[in-house]
């Protein structure tokens, strides 16, 4: 595995005391940590000023503008977490991969990937092409204080399936085909997506990240025995081979809930559950023994505020009974959000009893 060199100046934050690492190692923490997927977007009027006339590979990969970014959410919400802004397919195109995000479609591949010859020329990630976000970081360490910085990634299966489709699709039905009917060729993607998802995590745990997530949007279309068969074994990759960092490690998914105990086997710390199953439920799904994040479904943030209170309430009583427990939606903030609504959803889970 090709690893960054240590920094040599990075003094890493003591942020031991922090709500969210301590719920991540199973601790008690002084209240409920929470912060949201997709916290830094298009809720935000802000974010939607910031952006205008930048696209979003563009955005990523600008220091000072990813930085203000993953702050404002911060600043407006007050979690316990920022999460870097990025997207999955940053890795493959800093790399040199023809990928390109397409306002309302997502990522869209140039040259789809089929065959064995198609994975020989996906190019192999180099920490110095991880410059740009490494930077973004060492900027956010300097604005963030006590705040934890959460790192990003996509996970191997769900950037096959971006590139083996082309873009995004409903059934995956060219994945699940390439998997079965040329295995060989299926493996040696996947572990050439591990390998530069390694060094694109391990480059931003370098730059100071406090935590990661690995994010697998779309594994929740595979049976358990498939994802221990195709997936397993190359988020384990990413996964195991960060344990030597110190850093917490987030492992979610869409649609998981019969995927959980086998995530949590591929070496995550704190598992992810999305709003299908109840975290309890999760815990117990993932051996009992690993802290879970979840898992309130977005589109409640849409009902009224007694409605709202009463799934928070219900979630945090759930998360009582589970090792440790980061309060946080079942996935990421729909545009149309009142960023208030979350604002205030903050302030309620703060003022309850961990």
């Amino acid at each position: 595995m090709v690893r960054n060199p240590p920094s040599a100046v990075l003094v890493r934050r003591d942020l031991r005391s922090a709500p969210l690492l301590a719920a991540a190692r199973g601790e008690s923490p002084e209240h409920i940590p929470v912060w949201f997927m997709r916290q830094a977007g298009r809720s935000l009027p802000e974010y939607r000023a910031l952006r205008a006339g930048s696209g979003m590979l563009q955005a990523c990969l600008t220091p000072d503008l990813t930085c203000e970014i993953t702050l404002q959410p911060v600043r407006r919400h007050g979690v316990d977490a920022a999460i870097l802004f990025s997207d999955i397919v940053i890795p493959l195109y800093i790399a040199g991969v023809g990928v390109d995000i397409v306002p309302g479609t997502g990522p869209v591949v140039a040259e789809p990937v089929r065959t064995m010859a198609d994975v020989d020329r996906i190019p192999a990630l180099h920490p110095d092409q991880v410059a740009p976000v490494a930077e973004a970081i060492t900027l956010l360490l300097r604005e963030l204080g006590e705040t934890p910085l959460i790192g990003f990634a996509g996970a191997p299966f769900t950037l096959a399936s971006y590139l083996v489709e082309g873009g995004p699709s409903r059934n995956h039905e060219r994945t699940k085909a390439l998997m079965r009917s040329a295995p060989e060729v299926w493996h040696a993607l996947m572990g050439r997506l591990a390998e530069s998802t390694s060094v694109f995590l391990r480059a931003q745990i370098d730059a100071g990240v406090d935590a990661v997530q690995l994010f697998d949007s779309w594994v929740g279309a595979l049976s358990d025995r498939d994802y221990r068969a195709y997936a397993q074994p190359h988020s384990a990759r990413v996964l195991t081979g960060l344990a030597d960092t110190g850093v917490p490690r987030i492992h979610f998914g869409v649609g998981t809930g019969e995927l959980l105990g086998a995530m949590a086997e591929a070496g995550a710390d704190v598992v992810g559950v999305d709003w299908r199953i109840p975290l309890d439920e999760a815990a117990r799904r993932t051996g009992g023994t690993h802290p879970v994040q979840g898992n309130l479904d977005p589109a409640v943030l849409f009902a009224d505020q007694p409605s709202i209170e009463a799934e928070a309430r219900r979630i945090v009583d759930e998360g009582r009974r589970t090792p440790g427990h980061v309060f946080n939606l079942g996935h990421g903030v729909l545009p149309a959000t009142d960023p208030d609504v979350l604002t205030r959803l903050v302030e309620l889970v703060h003022s309850l009893r961990p």
